[in-house]
């Protein structure tokens, strides 16, 4: 009984000895993790590639093909003095309303911005969530109730929360994704609208 408590004892100490030690010599140092190759406690060695936005004026630059199907498209002009947008200053809507777009040669922008998709929501008498005069238990039950809008939601005002401007640099690295469009010109146009609740359903 003592030996094989003896043994038991030995081969236990021998595999804790051994896993220590294996831990020790292929311990992962944080250096090691980033794709930095400097340290990742000081910014002193750190360099950044020179941001360069274009500098065409609105109107006169070429237009950016969106990065992938119904991608929020980038903005190939000068932003300068139209930053920051804000609910009473938005600059962009002088000539991307779809009123005004072709006149002033600028993309219109689309339907679903004219959309307001969020539903009316309350507290009724009683505390619970009313969604568009219905209550509501499981709010994965909310159909989506698309509501046509004369000017721009609300939602959809700061513009620049979604497009930005393309940095012109010669440092990017390379991208070689290759996009697939479901249909002819929606490199340049947005069906969103159409299919807002695609893989939702």
């Amino acid at each position: 009984m003592k030996l094989d408590r003896l043994a038991l004892g030995i081969i236990t100490s021998t595999v804790l000895f051994t896993v220590s030690t294996f831990a020790v010599t292929n311990t992962v140092k944080e250096e090691s993790l980033g794709l930095r190759n400097t340290s990742i406690y000081s910014e002193d060695k750190v360099t950044v590639d020179k941001t360069q936005y274009g500098s065409d004026a609105p109107g006169t630059s070429k237009k950016i093909e969106r990065a992938f199907e119904n991608a929020p498209p980038m903005i190939p002009h000068d932003v300068e003095g139209m930053l920051p947008i804000t609910i009473d200053n938005n600059q962009c809507i002088m000539c991307h309303e779809p009123a005004v777009a072709q006149s002033m040669g600028a993309v219109p922008y689309p339907k679903s911005h004219l959309t307001n998709f969020r539903p009316e929501t309350k507290l009724d008498k009683d505390g619970k969530i009313e969604k568009d005069g219905k209550i509501i238990t499981n709010t994965s039950d909310i159909k989506v109730v698309e509501k046509p809008l004369e000017t721009l939601a609300g939602a959809r005002f700061n513009c620049s929360q979604c497009h930005a401007p393309q940095s012109m640099t010669t440092e990017a690295p390379k991208n070689n994704f290759t996009p697939e469009f479901r249909g002819v010109g929606l490199n340049s146009k947005s069906n969103l609208i159409d299919n807002i609740e695609e893989g939702v359903k």
